[in-house]
């Protein structure tokens, strides 16, 4: 189907200020072009970056700005040049709706690392206009950043598997991380902390869960399954512990030390960093020097490592563990989310909430 002639508006929920506080805006989307999908959104999970962008924590922040890149719909209409969705299709949205297509990131397929990605929102897409997000009544995308939604998959199980999800799974394949028999700890049991467990659960390691405090060990070892609790201020168990983990997924978004952590990396052992971290880290080179441990970080996932996998989530039956909520309830959402009081994500059911 081609472009509609009309211009077409939809009603989202924006931040006006760095109060961060949401309300009911409405605003133009762009017509469906030849490589457009146009989507009702169903679902959009809350990240901790929406957090992070809604309140200019990053100093960057353009307002008013509609949050939401954890976005699950329906397709309503598709340009001419789409064949690989259909009217009615369930699709998903991530981080990125843009990229450059010709630097070395996109032509290897790795296109979140292109340096002129384009962010599903607080973005200027190439048409000059803002992007907004999914917390939104309705989004067109180009095609090459929406992915299909494996059938029988629910939307709001869906939904933060497209950054959360994702997330976990990119680094874990790509530093060759995915054999069974592995020992990793994840380190903060939140959003993305939760998924990691279940991910590298599924992928057959042996998983602990490292927190500051005992508060979430009932939940981490008889609800998420991990296979031990690791209390960081806890200098015997730390000691134990030392050079005995292949990696470890830091999932922390505030300053935290990094040498309690390292100690625990065996000969060439991995810290991935994984949290938005506006303060500077610091280490002691020794730490690293002497195990040839690595410090590194990833972003989200590519196109291609979104569909795997969605692919590997419904193969192996995994699922987000969220508490859904309608669009008025958002604000107290964010608010709950900046304590860390949420089990594990919360994902907004978009389609059965009043938007104006």
């Amino acid at each position: 189907m081609g472009s509609l002639e009309t211009e077409r508006t939809t009603t989202g929920w924006a931040a006006r200020d760095p109060s961060g506080v949401l309300s009911p805006y409405t605003y133009t989307l762009r017509n469906t072009g030849p490589d457009d999908v146009f989507l009702k959104v169903i679902s959009c999970g809350i990240c901790h970056s929406d957090l992070h962008q809604v309140k200019n924590d990053l100093g960057m922040s353009n307002y008013p700005m509609v949050p939401g890149h954890e976005v699950v719909g329906d397709v309503v209409e598709v340009g001419s040049n789409v064949s690989k969705f259909k009217v009615g299709d369930t699709i998903g949205v991530g981080v990125v709706v843009g990229c450059c297509g010709s630097c070395t990131p996109c032509k290897s397929e790795e296109e979140q690392y292109c340096n002129k990605k384009i962010w599903s929102y607080n973005d200027v897409y190439k048409d000059g206009k803002p992007t907004q997000g999914g917390f939104a009544g309705t989004m067109v995308v180009d095609q090459k950043f929406v992915v299909k939604i494996p059938e029988g998959m629910a939307p709001e199980q869906a939904a933060p598997l497209l950054c959360a999800g994702v997330t976990v799974y990119s680094p874990l394949k790509h530093f060759g991380l995915k054999q069974s028999g592995l020992r990793g700890g994840i380190l903060g049991l939140g959003g993305v902390g939760h998924m990691g467990v279940k991910i590298a659960k599924a992928m057959g390691h042996h998983v602990t869960v490292i927190s500051s405090s005992e508060r979430k060990k009932e939940e981490a070892m008889d609800h998420l399954r991990a296979d031990d609790y690791l209390v960081s201020s806890d200098q015997t168990r730390m000691q134990e512990l030392a050079d005995s983990f292949d990696y470890i997924i830091d999932t922390i978004p505030v300053f935290h030390p990094l040498e309690p952590y390292l100690s625990l990396l065996k000969l060439n052992g991995k810290l991935i960093l994984m949290g938005v971290i506006n303060t500077p880290l610091q280490f002691l080179s020794p730490v690293v020097m002497l195990g040839r441990k690595t410090i590194t970080g990833s972003f989200i996932g590519s196109m291609k490592e979104t569909e795997e996998m969605l692919e590997f989530c419904r193969e192996k039956g995994l699922t987000s563990t969220i508490e859904v909520v309608k669009m008025d309830y958002i604000n107290t959402a964010i608010e709950r989310l900046e304590k860390n009081d949420v089990r594990y994500r919360f994902v907004v059911d978009v389609a059965g909430s009043k938007l104006d």
